[in-house]
This record gives C-alpha cells, structure tokens and sequence, in this order.
C-alpha cells in the first residue's frame, strides 16, 4: 500500500508522449469530479477532456477549475446524459464516436447510494443496476471502437469501473437481473461481480488494452452525505471513517496509470487484489455477457413517450 505522498508523486510524474483523451462518465460530483480534476492538474490542461452526467452547473465549474491549457489542441467539455436510460447512455455513446478521434481512458463512476427496494425506469431496467453496471456496461461495449484506435496507434486504452472489486456475490443463474428476487444488499453484491465478469470477457478479446474494477472504499461524498434522513447516524459514523473525494481520486488515478494492460481488480488504496472474493465460472461470465446485451437491447426497445 503506498503512501498517499508516493501516489501523488508518481501520478505527477504522468507525462505520455501522446496527446491524451479522457472520458469521465458520471464526472459531476464525487470521485469522478476529484479524479476529473485531479487529471486535469497532473495534464496541466493539456488534454481533451471530457465530463459526462446530469448537472451542466456543476460541469461548468469544473471545467472553469482546470488550468489553462497551453496546446491549441486541448478542449475541455461536457455531455449531458441522464444515464439512468440505456436510450440516452446510445445517444451519449454516438455523439461521442461522432466528435472523438480516440479515447485513452474511460472512467466510469455514476452512482445511486439508498436501501429502497427494486424502482424500475420506463425501460424496465433498476435505477440502481443500471447506473452501477448495465450503463456502464453499455459506455464500454460502444466506446471500445475507440480504446482500440488509441491502444492501435501504441497509446494508453484504459477503462476503469469505480464500484466495488472484491465485494460482489455469487451468480444467480435463475435469477439475472435480480427479476425474482431484489434487495438493496442483493443488488449491492451483484454489479461488482456482473462488472468483473463483463471486464474478463473484454480482457479476453482486448488483451492488450487495461480494464480495472476498483473499490473506492468510503468516501465523504454528497452521494453519501446527501441520503435519507433515516440513514444520517450511520453515514455520520461512515463520514468519520471516510477519505476526502481528492485523497481517493489520488488512488484512482495512480491505479488507472499503473495498470498497463489486462484486466485487474483494485482496493481503495489502489493495491492490485488479484482473485479475493472473486465470483464467477467461465460458463457464468458467458450467461452474464449474454443477459446484459438482451437486456439492454430490450429496455432500449421499448416504446416510451418523447416527453419521457
């Protein structure tokens, strides 16, 4: 476990030959704000960066943190979506192939924190399974065309998944997507395994691009600070324990540039945890893969009112 000082140092050290492009999908508030910024510092600006989630304000002023850049190159950007729709994360997804000519690094960190149970969106899918993995899943599959034009031209191709590597739970064949049986805990253990799974079939056809899973540990974030009012005496209790969004974000970014290729799973201090508390056989990832894509094809099949 390096020290946070070793951390922050080597992340300064990150200076690639290449002009860097980097998407930070849920990148408004919490550790994907800090990781934003905390990348925009170490490139001094020098990069395309793009932010991608709900809240325009809070991307504008973001945005208006970062240094200035000195290459004319270098743009700085933000793409609504409201990523709880898998129509609006293709929307998202299509622009983005229209306007990028490769993508680096692909962070994705978009969150729900509550105990309520199973809430469906108009397309059927769980609030909390889809912005924690069908979404994600989602920004992967279609922005991996360009992860390959980067890794293709001998650059960095990295995704990395802000979740929960190590705290996942065994595969319930008979019931993907939790249809049958939902609990808040339940679904809290299902997205970090179903996210290393669709990581592992990634790895297997991309061996030499990085996809990390990463468990951020507590964190003082609004996500959490934020929450019911029935769960404030346990996050007061979390929040004194948690580390600050910029000390994580340090953490994310050492794991993301340290990572060269395969597929890895981190700890909060970026330590690489190998299979600890891995879930999952070969015919599990497969089943797994196979229900993501129908479901996804499903909910974005689904007819709704333009209004919606």
């Amino acid at each position: 476990m390096p020290a946070l000082a070793a951390v922050r140092a080597a992340n300064a050290a990150f200076s690639p030959a290449y002009f860097p492009v980097a998407v930070f999908v849920g990148g408004t508030s919490g550790i994907g704000r800090a990781t934003a910024e905390a990348f925009a510092r170490y490139t001094k600006g020098n990069a395309h960066i793009v932010i991608v989630g709900r809240n325009k304000s809070a991307a504008d002023e973001i945005i208006a943190s970062f240094p200035k850049p000195t290459k004319p190159e270098a743009k700085h950007e933000f793409i609504p979506c409201d990523a709880f729709l898998m129509r609006n994360v293709q929307a998202t997804t299509a622009s983005l192939r229209e306007r990028l000519p490769k993508i680096n690094f692909l962070v994705l960190s978009p969150g729900l924190f509550n105990f309520r149970g199973r809430e469906e969106t108009v397309e059927g899918i769980d609030k909390r399974l889809g912005l924690h993995y069908y979404a994600r899943w989602k920004f992967v599959y279609d922005l991996l065309p360009l992860l390959r034009k980067a890794k293709d031209a001998g650059e960095d191709a990295k995704v990395m998944s802000v979740l929960g590597a190590g705290h996942g739970g065994a595969v319930e064949l008979d019931n993907l997507g939790l249809k049958k049986s939902y609990s808040a805990l339940k679904a809290g253990l299902t997205s970090p395994t179903y996210t290393d799974l669709m990581f592992e079939h990634h790895a297997r056809d991309n061996p030499d691009l990085a996809f990390i899973h990463i468990n951020p540990g507590a964190v003082a974030t609004s996500l959490v600070r934020d929450s019911h009012w029935a769960l404030r005496p346990l996050v007061a209790l979390a929040s004194a324990l948690a580390s600050a969004p910029e000390d994580c974000a340090e953490y994310v970014l050492h794991a993301l540039f340290q990572t060269e290729r395969g597929f890895s799973r981190r700890n909060q201090r970026g330590d690489d945890i190998g299979d600890l508390k891995h879930y999952g056989t070969d015919e599990e990832r497969e089943r797994v893969w196979e229900h993501s894509k129908e479901e996804i094809d499903r909910a974005l099949a689904v007819k709704i009112d333009s209004s919606v």
